[in-house]
């Protein structure tokens, strides 16, 4: 018999291992570093925002959340799961740098705005009307500064103390035309010459006079008319040493007696009444 043998097998190669990469090794996190570059980039925003006393506000959101990612962000690194504790601490120190800019621009911006009010306030204050005796008759200082809660009669002026007067002249019938605005069948239409000198140093804004009225006992609105004569009201501005002149027209009721102007001659001014006799 024959023998067989089986040819010697050779043995297997063992297959190489793949080596892990430093972030696939077993056991081991993917660095966080997240909330470090969020704390750096607010940080710089709110400290940035904080040189603005206006922007306070913005500085003052920006730079707390700065601060939290900041300080949480040290915490990971410590722990080591993050690598960027130096980002996180130049975030955490931003952010309390804004909080800083963020609490000084607030008691800028506010203490600017309470002086603001009290200029404003004593400005009113200040530019108070008074009345002036009728043209051609005579009167002392004292008269010129009568109490003018009163109102005053036609022809009478208001003096404020920045030497802007106002005056109002007598009530008269007019006739609006036919496509006029603001006058209603039934009622009579008057007509009234509103004018301002500027006897001051600086020119008036004459675009914020306000001229109303009401007529009657019962004190009913007197709507303006306005038509291609009277209507158009102040504009522009009045120099010193000049005046203007503007025709006025309001319609009331028929049985009115007297129409009451009130003239207004800004914000900061006091307005001033005249009752006329119609």
């Amino acid at each position: 018999m024959s023998q067989f043998t089986q040819p010697p097998q050779s043995p297997r190669s063992p297959q190489p291992q793949q080596a892990y990469g430093p972030d696939l090794t077993p056991g081991l996190r993917p660095a966080r570093n997240g909330l470090g570059i969020s704390a750096l980039i607010l940080g710089l925003i709110g400290a940035v925002s904080g040189l603005v006393p206006f922007f306070f506000w913005l500085a003052g959101i920006l730079g707390l959340i700065a601060l939290i990612l900041g300080l949480v962000g040290r915490g990971r690194a410590k722990r080591g799961e993050a690598t960027n504790k130096g980002m996180a601490t130049f975030g955490a120190v931003l952010g309390l740098i804004a909080l800083i800019l963020s609490v000084v621009g607030a008691v800028i911006t506010f203490k600017a705005v309470d002086d603001a009010v009290n200029d404003l306030g004593k400005a009113v204050s200040d530019t108070t009307a008074s009345a002036k005796p009728e043209a051609g008759s005579t009167g002392s200082a004292t008269d010129k500064k009568k109490d003018t809660a009163k109102a005053l009669e036609a022809g009478d002026s208001a003096v404020y103390d920045d030497d802007l007067t106002i005056t109002v002249g007598d009530a008269t019938s007019y006739t609006p035309d036919p496509f006029a605005a603001g006058h209603t069948k039934g009622n009579k239409a008057y007509r009234i010459a509103v004018v301002i000198e500027n006897a001051g140093k600086e020119k008036f804004d004459a675009a914020l006079v306000n001229v109303e009225a009401r007529a009657g006992k019962d004190g009913v609105d007197a709507e303006q008319i306005f038509d291609g004569k009277v209507g158009e009201g102040f504009s522009g501005t009045v120099l010193p040493g000049k005046k203007v002149t503007v025709q006025f027209a309001f319609d009331a009721p028929a049985d009115a007696k007297n129409l009451t102007v009130e003239v207004n001659p800004g914000f900061t001014y006091d307005a001033t009444q005249w009752d006329l006799k119609l």
